[in-house]
Formats: structure tokens, sequence, C-alpha cells
């Protein structure tokens, strides 16, 4: 199981999982599926349409991305968790202050797997039950409200997987599923040029996953060198509520 590759792979040490809700009955995941994610591309090959979305896990923001986007006017998606909402009250203001670039979308109350039934995965146990779906994903929006944002639209939950039933709850919910279609950062875990080099070559209609909550980690850095690439590529940087999404798996439709 290549773990670097996955989303939600920044979260494995232990330290981090002591915080996870607990499950007595764990058992081996049922069908799970992560979902792709694409936007309607551009049809202009010297101006390609990416949409960059950042996961806000936990931990700090990674300043290296942020000053970045912010400097050069990218516009981003940002999937913030409650509590990383919590953590991050300065950072939390600087993108309130750049609502022309940024929108902020639910990544959950507590960074838990939105799957309804009490499995391990990567490691992390997921939510469990329809009704720990439900706060999981109930409770980032309202923490996204008290912290003055916009009601969120879309969720992303932790490690990117669903089960098929949790998918159909959220959307009953009222909220599209972010799936991606380029894993940037491998969970923020590979090198900076590895890095570097995969959001760079990002094609039309693409959209990116990568992580902002990681400044100690080398993939920020080639995070930032990739949005400048991309720049000078003239790509035309969308957020999600720009242009029109397709996810597979029903996670949009």
């Amino acid at each position: 199981m290549l773990l670097p590759l996955t989303a939600g792979a920044e979260n494995l040490p232990a330290t981090k999982l002591a915080s996870q809700p607990t499950n007595t009955n764990v058992v081996h995941a049922p069908k799970l599926v992560e979902p792709h994610l694409h936007v309607a591309r551009s049809g202009n090959a010297g101006r390609p349409r990416v949409a960059l979305t950042f996961d806000a896990c936990m931990g700090q923001a990674d300043e290296r991305i942020l000053s970045t986007l912010v400097r050069e006017r990218i516009p981003a998606t940002i999937f913030v968790t409650a509590r990383w909402l919590k953590k991050n009250p300065q950072s939390v203001a600087i993108f309130l202050n750049n609502l022309d670039l940024f929108e902020l979308e639910n990544h959950g109350q507590n960074h838990v797997p939105a799957v309804d039934v009490p499995v391990l995965i990567y490691g992390i146990s997921a939510a469990g039950s329809p009704e720990a779906v439900r706060r999981e994903v109930a409770g980032g929006a309202d923490a996204m409200r008290a912290a003055g944002l916009a009601p969120p639209r879309w969720f992303r939950g932790s490690t990117a997987k669903y089960d098929p039933s949790a998918i159909r709850q959220i959307r009953d919910m009222g909220y599209r599923i972010a799936g991606y279609s380029l894993n940037g950062d491998g969970g923020s875990l590979l090198g900076a040029s590895v890095t570097e080099k995969r959001i760079a070559a990002a094609k039309d209609g693409d959209v990116v996953l990568a992580h902002i909550n990681q400044p100690t980690h080398a993939a920020g850095e080639g995070v930032a060198r990739a949005l400048l690439a991309l720049k000078r590529r003239g790509v035309e940087f969308v957020r999600l509520s720009d242009v029109d999404g397709i996810g597979d798996d029903n996670t949009t439709q």
C-alpha cells in the first residue's frame, strides 16, 4: 500500500490517531470509492484551466503556500476542518480579507473518514455510523459559520474515501463531494521536487489536491514552486464554484 500517494496519509502518526473516534468492532472495509473530479475544460491549449484545492486538516498553516497564493493572486478552494480553524485564526483572517481569491469549504469536524461502518482506513477510524457521518459533516459546517465563513457547498472527507451509502447521505445534506484528478503532494509526504513536477504538469480540467497544513514538510516548498510554474504557463486558475465540476460515483450529479 503506497500510503504517500494517498490523500490523508499525512495523518498516520500515532499521536494524531489518538484523537480519532474509537470503534471497538472494527472490521475490514466494505467497497470504498475515491471519487474523481474534473472541472470544465477551457479548450484553449495556451490557457488550460486548473482548479487548485488544498486540505487544511490539522496543525498549522503552511505560509510558503498561503503567501504565494496571496502574493501572486492565485485563486484556490480551501477545505478546512473545525480543528484547523480553531488553531489558525490569523490564517482565517487572511482568507476573509481575500475572498476574491479563496472559497472555504467543509473538510469535517474532526477529520475522520466519511464512511458509515466501523472500519480503519490507512489506520484512521472511520466515522462508523450514519449518525457519526452526519456529525462530522454538520460539525465542520457549524465551525465554519462560527468563524465567520460562508456556509459551505462542497464537502471532502478525510482520506477522500467514502462508501456509497455515505455519499448518498452527504448529498442529501445538500453537498457536492469534492474528489480530485491529480494528487499533487501525496498527502504532503512527497519531496519538494516530485511535488513540483506533479503539480506543474496539471492538464486542462484538472482538480489538484494538495495540503496547506504541513509547514515543516518538504512538499510545501514544491507546491509553492509549482504554483509559479503554472502561472508562467498561463494557466487559468479557478475555484470549484467558478465553473461546472463533474465527479464520478454520484458525487456531483
